[in-house]
């Protein structure tokens, strides 16, 4: 007989993201991280291969990739409103953790379940942070997928790239949850 964990299973039903623009300080310092990250590190992976690393960006760090995101726009010609989505990203972000997806050579372990895990890392650190206390929220966008923006600003090699922006902070409003999926509609039970 399974033993329920019924605080868990009602966090999982209610939680909600925080959109990032709602985000203000304080965010985590790094005592209070270190639990987030580890437990967003307990994710399936196959093999053991840790298939992504973290990239903690603060303060000055997201000051810099603003503006390099912006500049980054409009080099590339972006319409100035996409180029900015790109900045306020950053400027606007108490604190920022980039999870990195850093696929392994493994004749056993396929890399679209590395890619897979490293998604789950993003959903693990998002609902670590929320069962925290703190607001958070799962971002790409065009400046995840650049690959001057992510090799040049943010180091990544280039067999690597962005699983995902995961924005925390302390959250100023909460918003109304929005509609849900109709799991009858989802779903196919097979019998035979």
């Amino acid at each position: 007989m399974p033993s329920p964990n019924p605080a868990a299973m009602d966090f999982l039903l209610t939680r909600r993201s925080r959109p990032a623009k709602t985000l203000t300080g304080p965010a985590p310092d790094r005592d209070a991280l270190i639990p987030i990250l580890t437990a967003a590190a307990r994710s399936p992976d196959h093999g053991k291969l840790e298939p992504w690393r973290f990239v903690v960006l603060e303060g000055a760090a997201l000051d810099r990739l603003a503006a390099a995101a912006l500049a980054r726009g409009a080099a590339l010609g972006l319409a100035p409103e996409t180029a900015e989505k790109g900045r306020r990203q950053f400027a606007d972000s108490p604190l920022c953790v980039a999870v990195v997806e850093s696929p392994k050579d493994s004749p056993k372990v396929p890399a679209i379940e590395q890619t897979y895990s490293a998604g789950a890392v993003c959903l693990a650190l998002l609902n670590a942070a929320l069962a925290s206390g703190w607001g958070a929220n799962w971002l790409t966008g065009w400046i995840s997928e650049d690959r001057s923006f992510v090799e040049t600003e943010l180091g990544l090699a280039a067999h690597e790239r962005i699983a995902g922006f995961l924005h925390l902070g302390t959250e100023t409003v909460a918003p109304p949850d929005r509609p849900r999926p109709d799991i009858a509609a989802i779903t196919e039970w097979v019998t035979a």
